[in-house]
């Protein structure tokens, strides 16, 4: 199984940029995405499921044109969960699951912590997300957790780490609960097959930074350790460019369920 993870930064924007072309052609068979920016009757669903994707999921925030998460699939999932039942991290639609026989596959979103007030928000979130997924993996242990994290774990995975030390996305504490997060079960499944410098998923729009490949690794395909052996393969993707952020790929051996 194909499954891509893209924060298209708003999708009616990443659609007239020739994102569901590129879709055709990239051919995942469950795309996550982030940052949708739109509710579901703003989106061109019919021309998604021309794409091949008719089975289609969004879980818009409240506050229109923001955050949000979805997930477009070619086969309908056995099961899809909106959400995480706690409603702060609800509001602002950052989580969206759909299970595949024996695969669960999750789209997040983490926010991102611009300010004081939000960088505390991102802290709970992370809390409170960990504890979810420890309960959550008790009776779905095979997960893939596609999404922006907003948190790059080493300093391998930034531009410059120096600079950034005191930058959110890169703060020791929020490299440190990723660092446990992944600890905890999962696997980070490009690091899996790739221990390369200079791969990132997102650049900033100022100063010529993602001509000049200074950029951040902040997407991330998290996969439960139960899954090690099954892993195929993980890429990202920067030549996609229909956002801030490029796509990024991992491979599953799928097993049916009977």
């Amino acid at each position: 199984m194909k499954i891509i993870s893209y924060n298209v930064n708003g999708i009616r924007a990443a659609i007239t940029k020739g994102f569901l072309d590129w879709l055709q052609h990239a051919n995942p068979d469950v795309i996550c995405l982030q940052e949708i920016k739109a509710t579901e009757d703003q989106i061109p669903t019919d021309a998604i499921t021309a794409a091949g994707y008719p089975y289609q999921y969004y879980f818009p925030a409240q506050k229109k044109g923001y955050s949000g998460v979805a997930i477009l699939s070619k086969s309908k999932p056995d099961n899809v969960v909106y959400g995480t039942g706690i409603a702060h991290m609800d509001f602002e639609g950052r989580n969206l699951r759909a299970d595949f026989g024996d695969l669960s596959i999750m789209s997040l979103y983490l926010p991102s912590g611009t300010n004081s007030e939000r960088l505390d928000h991102k802290f709970k979130y992370m809390d409170d997300f960990q504890a979810y997924i420890n309960t959550l993996k008790q009776t779905v242990p095979n997960l893939v957790i596609g999404g922006d994290y907003n948190i790059c774990h080493q300093a391998i995975d930034i531009h410059d780490p120096i600079r950034n030390a005191t930058v959110s996305g890169f703060l020791p504490e929020e490299r440190a609960w990723l660092d446990a997060f992944m600890k905890s079960g999962f696997i980070d499944s490009f690091r899996h097959f790739n221990k390369e410098p200079h791969q990132y998923s997102w650049w900033s729009y100022r100063a010529n930074a993602r001509n000049n490949n200074k950029g951040w690794r902040i997407d991330y395909n998290l996969v439960s350790e139960s899954l090690r052996d099954r892993l195929q393969r993980a890429v990202i993707l920067p030549e996609a460019k229909h956002s801030d952020h490029c796509p990024i790929v991992v491979e599953i051996e799928h097993k049916q369920t009977p």
